[in-house]
């Protein structure tokens, strides 16, 4: 087999296909933390992947098993193998004709992880990308190239052109966007010897397109949804329709996975409570309570995870909150000491602020708090949150920095209503605003480290301060954070982006509050009175409590 090879195959770096201790936290960090530093920072379990008996991976990113599922429509599983880069050697052969590779984010460039590999320097490449160089540069590529084709697709594959990388990686074709309608002739073409386009770009495919998978995903991905619709400016997802994958759909995905030693489930959406929804974004509770449930019954299933949600559903509903807690906190895989249930168990659920600027969010993202107002935005986090808490719903939630046109009282905002949040049971991860591609915001600048005001820095490293103290309540390991904290500063830090991270960065180090206070806009010694608070309730506004005719169930909120 070595030396013939399988006439395709579809392959995954170590780091996006690991799964470890089943956290997508953990492995979304690899592509923030330095490769050159890897092995002192205890991340070995990143290149740890599961092989299968003959060669191939136990589990690599749905996305490819969404592409191996069309491929065998039209191929032999003779044909096809799916591996890790170690592995690639025993696959890629003579007979090869064809490889594709998943790029999930190769890079480290997206919203949530573009900042963090500077911290330890300009030029420093973060494990995600050093990974994926691994399997994109891989000998056993470049020794078959002459009678190959690589094909490389995923959500992060727009991270090679932007970077000019094409060409130097030998990629035939770049696959853009959502592959399902493009895959098949574009792997036929290429087992023919074809020439093919430098760039595919596919689109929403029709629910009969999405192919039900054969094998195990990476966390044991099923996806629910499609789209979203709600028309942030930075997302392109926002801007296609909602869509929902049949029950019967999402039920044969659970039983592959588990049929191939999967226990934990993780359901892959845009937004949770999009699934099956009813008119103007309204949460179909019946439906979403239903999927849960058949989820949770399948024999094996002994842990459900959720990915993607939004504020305003939870808010306007909290009782699907309740609803759903009995599953998706009792078949967490999440533990923390603060969680009231009987086994300490929290839902997680990847949830988008963005800002706390009411002008920022009219501007960029209003579609988000429908069917409340723009102006409503402080309001709705603050009673979201306290929802979502009450019920073991302990979120992680991303900022925005850097968003176009943000001013001085923009961030002032945002800082105000993370104030308004210091007690509550989430994480909280700044990021910087990076222009993608396909989206509204395109071709406007994004943010860099360097160019960070004051008050940004500040922000940042308040979120982190909230992190440390929520997640890691050691008192020897904050010691020792402290105790590092003016170390990197004065090595490093001001070197890399001067002068007005220190305050910032000693309020995550700790540094008494009498000391700061003065030197930075939020006042943590008591003082200072919340400019936000918790509202009792948050009210629709009346002419959004009209009645939907049906034809406007995918209406976007930005139009309205």
């Amino acid at each position: 087999m070595g030396i013939d090879g399988r006439k395709i195959v579809l392959a995954a770096s170590d780091s996006e296909s690991n799964e470890f201790m089943r956290s997508t936290w953990r492995q979304m960090l690899l592509a923030t933390l330095p490769a050159q530093y890897a092995r002192y920072l205890g991340i070995s379990w990143s290149l740890k992947n599961e092989v299968a008996p003959d060669g191939q991976a136990k589990y690599v990113p749905h996305g490819l098993r969404a592409v191996e599922s069309l491929l065998l429509e039209r191929f032999s599983p003779d044909d096809i193998a799916v591996c890790y880069p170690d592995q690639m050697g025993q696959f890629v052969g003579e007979q090869t004709r064809v490889v594709g590779v998943h790029a999930h984010n190769p890079l480290g460039i997206t919203f949530a992880t573009d900042v963090y590999a500077y911290f330890y320097g300009r030029d420093i490449e973060p494990i995600n990308a050093a990974e994926f160089r691994r399997l994109i540069l891989h000998p056993a590529l470049r020794q078959h190239k002459p009678h190959l084709k690589l094909i490389v697709g995923g959500p992060g594959s727009w991270q090679i052109e932007k970077k000019n990388l094409q060409d130097e990686w030998q990629i035939d074709c770049l696959v853009d966007g959502e592959a399902e309608e493009v895959v098949l002739p574009l792997f036929e073409a290429a087992v023919r010897g074809e020439t093919l386009p430098r760039k595919v770009e596919g689109h929403s495919p029709a629910l009969s397109s999405i192919p039900r998978i054969h094998h195990r995903s990476t966390f044991g991905a099923v996806e629910i949804t499609r789209g979203c619709g709600r028309g942030c400016q930075f997302c392109s997802v926002a801007l296609r329709d909602g869509k929902s994958l049949p029950l019967d759909h999402i039920l044969h995905n659970v039983r592959v996975q588990v049929a191939e030693g999967a226990d934990t489930i993780l359901l892959t959406t845009e937004d949770l409570f999009l699934y099956e929804q009813g008119p103007r974004f309204s949460t179909n509770v019946p439906a979403l309570t239903r999927l849960l449930e058949s989820v949770a019954a399948v024999p094996g299933v002994e842990h459900v995870m959720l990915t993607h949600g939004t504020m305003a559903p939870a808010v306007k509903e909290p009782n699907v909150i309740a609803e759903l807690s009995e599953i998706a906190v009792g078949k967490s895989v999440n533990q923390h000491e603060d969680s009231t249930h009987p086994e300490k168990r929290y839902a997680n659920l990847f949830v988008g602020l963005e800002t706390g600027s009411v002008r920022l969010f009219s501007r960029h993202m209003k579609g988000k708090a429908y069917p409340y107002r723009s102006e409503q935005w402080p309001d709705v986090v603050l009673k979201g949150m306290q929802i979502l808490n009450r019920n073991n719903w302990f979120p992680f939630c991303t900022f925005i920095l850097g968003l176009p046109g943000e001013t001085k009282e923009d961030t002032k905002e945002s800082l105000d209503l993370l104030f308004a949040l210091k007690d509550a049971k989430w994480c909280v991860i700044p990021t910087l605003f990076v222009p993608l591609e396909d989206t509204r915001l395109a071709k406007k600048d994004g943010a860099k480290l360097v160019e960070l005001t004051d008050l940004q820095w500040e922000f940042f490293f308040t979120c982190w301060r909230y992190n440390l103290d929520f997640f890691r309540r050691d008192a020897w390991v904050q010691w020792r954070f402290n105790l590092a904290i003016p170390m990197y500063y004065y090595l490093l830090g001001r070197r890399l982006f001067g002068r007005g991270m220190k305050y910032p960065l000693f309020r995550l180090g700790h540094f008494p509050e009498w000391f700061l206070r003065s030197r930075l806009y939020l006042d943590f010694s008591g003082r200072r009175t919340p400019r936000y608070l918790v509202p009792d309730q948050v009210d629709i506004p009346e002419e959004r409590m009209r009645p939907a005719l049906p034809e406007l169930a995918n209406i976007q909120p930005v139009e309205i």
